[in-house]
């Protein structure tokens, strides 16, 4: 198989319950850019590193950021706007079609950039810092 059909993913935006969290659609989403994870790496190169090639070692991970475009509507889309300014994470989900599988991951809302052309919709490009480990689930 060459690829797999994208429509139908979904963005959910959890509730911060303590115990059973609930997890609601983010309504009119466009385009999902999942973690896009990323992981340092320390040159340990040294004098006699085997035929002058350079070595390097795993540092820390980063869970990236995620990003999503959306048909921006201000009466479904303002309550995003208020995660702006929460200073803890919050929990999301990205759940790909039918049985494919899932990310989940906390995140603080970094960017919020809405668009009014005169000649287009209405739209908005939200931006989300990962914080700490992504959940990678893996499909069926």
């Amino acid at each position: 198989m060459a690829g797999l059909d994208a429509f139908g993913t979904k963005l959910q935006r959890g509730d911060g319950a303590p115990t059973t969290e609930v997890f609601t659609d983010i309504a009119n989403v466009t385009n999902i850019t999942p973690p896009s994870i990323e992981r340092e790496t320390y040159d340990v190169t040294a004098h006699d590193s085997p035929d002058a090639w350079r070595e390097f070692i795993g540092g820390l991970k980063d869970g990236g950021e995620v990003e999503i475009e959306l048909n921006y509507d201000p009466r479904e889309h303002d309550s995003l706007v208020t995660d702006f300014g929460d200073t803890e994470p919050r929990n999301y989900k990205i759940l790909f079609p039918g049985t494919l599988g899932s990310w989940a991951f906390a995140a603080i809302m970094s960017g919020f950039e809405s668009e009014a052309p005169h000649d287009d919709k209405l739209s908005a490009t939200v931006t989300f810092k990962v914080s700490g480990k992504p959940i990678i689930t893996a499909g069926t």
